[in-house]
């Protein structure tokens, strides 16, 4: 199943960083498939919660800075929930 295998790859990376106003974390995968299956998961959660991420994608690699753009650009409680729902989808 795709999923087990996801879980199996996925490397895993340090804590959540808050720098510059932002929440801070990389997620590294085997491969190009799986880093955009798990951005497709993580953006339902978002639109559920209608907070939306600053992320990146370069290949195996997604990369995220949250914070809340309505209370100027700082971080929140919406970005330090939204960073949990992130972690529990791929169990970090």
């Amino acid at each position: 199943m795709f999923f087990r295998n996801f879980f199996n790859t996925y490397k895993r990376s340090s804590m959540w960083e808050e720098t510059n106003n932002k929440l801070y974390k990389k997620f590294q995968f085997s491969d190009f498939s799986e880093a955009f299956a798990f951005m497709t998961r993580v953006a339902l959660e978002a639109e559920k919660m209608n907070h939306h991420p600053e992320w990146k994608n370069v290949w195996n690699t997604v990369e995220f800075w949250l914070s809340t753009h309505d209370a100027g650009d700082i971080v929140t409680d919406k970005d330090k929930k939204l960073a949990t729902k992130i972690d529990l989808l791929i169990g970090s």
